[in-house]
């Protein structure tokens, strides 16, 4: 197994969206960040709560991404929820387009993250789910703790 990298991890996850979405397909994607941004990255402080993706004049932006203000930044700081681009290859960006074209798609962050020093964000193609499929998903989740359990406490005796 490699050795994992210092620079190799996680800043913020979207859990809600994994509970409120059900995830179709997920993409890696670069980032256009300003100098700023990457520093308060590093501080370890984001939010990907209310991001969304939306395409705008045939490229994918991030919106609503909250990249707080570093605080030893002068006045080239930068702000807080700016529409960021992402950098994706352009197959990426067509099979992405494709499938938010339809009907109650829509692309969402789910994980942003430095790899090997770069900033880089998980987004997922995501449908979102009713009330009921949400207990659901919720039951089924309790239901495999319950049958873990059952079979950890059988093994020990």
């Amino acid at each position: 197994m490699a050795k994992k990298n210092q620079e190799d991890r996680v800043i913020a996850s979207n859990r809600k969206a994994r509970h409120d979405f059900e995830i179709l397909d997920t993409f890696e994607a670069g980032m256009v960040l300003t100098g700023t941004e990457v520093k308060s990255l590093r501080e370890g402080k984001a939010s990907l709560v209310d991001g969304f993706g939306q395409f705008y004049r045939g490229e994918l932006y991030i919106e609503n991404v909250y990249i707080p203000e570093y605080l030893n930044g002068s006045w080239t700081n930068h702000a807080a929820r700016r529409r960021r681009k992402l950098l994706l290859h352009r197959q990426e960006l067509l099979k992405i387009e494709r499938k938010i074209s339809e009907a109650g798609l829509t692309v969402v962050p789910l994980s942003l993250y430095f790899k090997s020093g770069r900033a880089k964000i998980e987004i997922g193609v995501a449908r979102g789910k009713r009330e009921y499929d949400k207990r659901q998903t919720l039951r089924e989740q309790q239901d495999n703790r319950e049958a873990l359990r059952a079979m950890r406490e059988r093994n020990r005796r």
